[in-house]
Order: C-alpha cells, then sequence, then structure tokens
C-alpha cells in the first residue's frame, strides 16, 4: 500500500497577530504527506528550485515517505505570503511567486506508477489528467481543487471528475462548482459526474462525507488556541487518505474512521506555526485526541 502525491512543496511567509513568520516549509505536498505518513507509504512528486534550504528537507524525511520524485529544478521555490486576520476568519494574499511551479511538469517515476493510491493535490486540472494517464489502475484516486480551477478551467476540472473515485472541496468550493446550496443536492451532483466518495470541509465546524449514498459527518476537533491554519485542509485529507489507503473497502464506518482521523491531523495543524504542530506529533498525544473526538461525536470503538 502506498499513496503518491502531486502537489507542491513551497517556501512559506505567514502573517498573524502574532507576527510574520518567513520562508517556512509549506505546500500541498508537504501538508499531506506528514499527514499521511501517519498511516501509510507516501511519495511525492514535486518540485523545489535550487534556492530550496537543504535543512529543510530533514522535516520530510522519514521511512514512510519517498521524496525519489522531488525534482530540485534551475530556479526559485514557489513562494507564498499569506495575511491571517486576527481571529483567523479570513486571509489575504500579499505575495506569488510559482517560480519552478510556473512550468512544472509533473513526472511519476516507474517505480511509483503502481501505487494503490493517488492524490491530485491543488494544481491546474490539466496538469491532473496528466498524472492519471501515468499511473496504472490505482484503487483510489483522490482530487483536490479550489475556486480559481473551477472558475477558469471547469470544463477540464469536470472531464478529470469522471475519471476520480474521490473529491475534497471545502464549502464555497462546492457551491460554487455545482450551483447548488443545500449539502445533499451539492454531493449528488458531484457523485453524478463521477466520484463515488465526496467530501465537503466546513472549516471550524467540521466536514461532511458521502460514500455511494451513506451521509457522515465529523466535527473539527476542538483546540484551544489556533496559531496558524495554513495547511490543514492538505493535513485532513493526508490523515484521510492515510486510513483509507489501508482499507480493503470503503463504507460509511470506514470512512467516518478516516475523517476522524483527518479531523484529529488537522488539529495539530493549526496548533503550530507552518508545519511544526505535524513534525513533533507525538503517537500518543494523537491517539488520546482521536479517542476524544470519537467520544464527542458518540462513536464507538
Amino acid at each position: 500500500m502506498a499513496i503518491v502525491v502531486v502537489g507542491s512543496v513551497a517556501l512559506d511567509t505567514i502573517r498573524t497577530a502574532r507576527g510574520r513568520y518567513p520562508n517556512l516549509l509549506g505546500g500541498s505536498a508537504t501538508h499531506f504527506s506528514l499527514a499521511a505518513r501517519r498511516s501509510t507509504e507516501v511519495r511525492i512528486v514535486a518540485a523545489v528550485g535550487r534556492d530550496f534550504p537543504a535543512r529543510l528537507l530533514s522535516t520530510l524525511r522519514h521511512p514512510r515517505v519517498d521524496l525519489s520524485g522531488l525534482a530540485v529544478l534551475p530556479g526559485k521555490t514557489f513562494r507564498w505570503e499569506g495575511k491571517y486576520s486576527r481571529d483567523f476568519s479570513s486571509r489575504e494574499t500579499l505575495g506569488l511567486s510559482l517560480g519552478v511551479f510556473q512550468t512544472f511538469r509533473p513526472h511519476i517515476p516507474p517505480q511509483h506508477r503502481t501505487s494503490s493510491t493517488v492524490f491530485l493535490a491543488n494544481i491546474d486540472p490539466h496538469l491532473q489528467g496528466v498524472v492519471l494517464s501515468q499511473v496504472t489502475r490505482p484503487r483510489l484516486i483522490a482530487v483536490d481543487t479550489i475556486d480559481h480551477w473551477i472558475r477558469h478551467a471547469r470544463g477540464t476540472l469536470l472531464k478529470l471528475l469522471r475519471r476520480t473515485d474521490m473529491i475534497f472541496l471545502n464549502e464555497e468550493e462546492a457551491q460554487l462548482l455545482t450551483q447548488r446550496r443545500s449539502h445533499r443536492a451539492m454531493g449528488d451532483w458531484l457523485r453524478a459526474r463521477g466520484p463515488s466518495i465526496v467530501i465537503i470541509k466546513q472549516g471550524w465546524y467540521g466536514a461532511i462525507g458521502w460514500v455511494d449514498h451513506e451521509m457522515v459527518w465529523v466535527p473539527a476537533y476542538p483546540v484551544d488556541e489556533t496559531v496558524d491554519p495554513t495547511g490543514a485542509g492538505d493535513s485532513f485529507a493526508g490523515g484521510v487518505l492515510g486510513v483509507l489507503d489501508r482499507a480493503r473497502a470503503v463504507d460509511r464506518d470506514v470512512l467516518r474512521q478516516a475523517m476522524l482521523y483527518g479531523s484529529v491531523i488537522g488539529s495539530f495543524c493549526v496548533e503550530g506555526m507552518g508545519v511544526s504542530g505535524l513534525a513533533r506529533l507525538a503517537p500518543a498525544r494523537f491517539h488520546q485526541r482521536l479517542e476524544n473526538l470519537k467520544r464527542i461525536s458518540g462513536v464507538r470503538g
């Protein structure tokens, strides 16, 4: 069992009410991998520039993380700078430099093409399709996207969905893509276009999921203090897919367990600046929080 994730490894600069934190390890593939590696092997396909600090790779190095698909290319690493409001209810992008990511063309190493699960993190849906042409009969193909691609590459995205098994969206993205208002209508619309598994993330309120016609809801874990919510969605996806990659089949109970796992992973992500909350996560703390969330949710076992 293994997940190949295609996305970004980036340098983030975060501004909050506490101050400015430059050149933090970030990116969708980074947050996803740090979460998913708790459950299964992760194979990263991404690109960084020659300016990428080698010391940051130590955070990604792990017995369950394969970095052979991380290319170091001439040029600059993808950089993003964002500022959060005091209560983290809104975020403003202050700077964006794509660097080598602007011309990134994913190449799946031959040894990764038979991975059991594929996670297409937020990149151009055309490139997500290019990835699918390089893999061989994965058991589960999951996709993530954002409002930019929904607005500017809708047709390509809808064609891609026919080739996938699962989609992650936040509530605003789901409304934009489906043009529906109710959760059930959004879930039905998405499942009719390809994915049999749909998860709509609701931020502080948790997430709603569907597998076939069964619906599941899990709450967000109530943290004492949010420090940095960057990457929480990718961390949640990593937690979910880490569980699903090892499951023989996905039914309502398995999806609920995976979403609980993802919710807990996401809670540790928001408690640290950058990826620090994920990188220093001890197994005992994780399992204690998971049991707490099961009790809150009324889940047995």
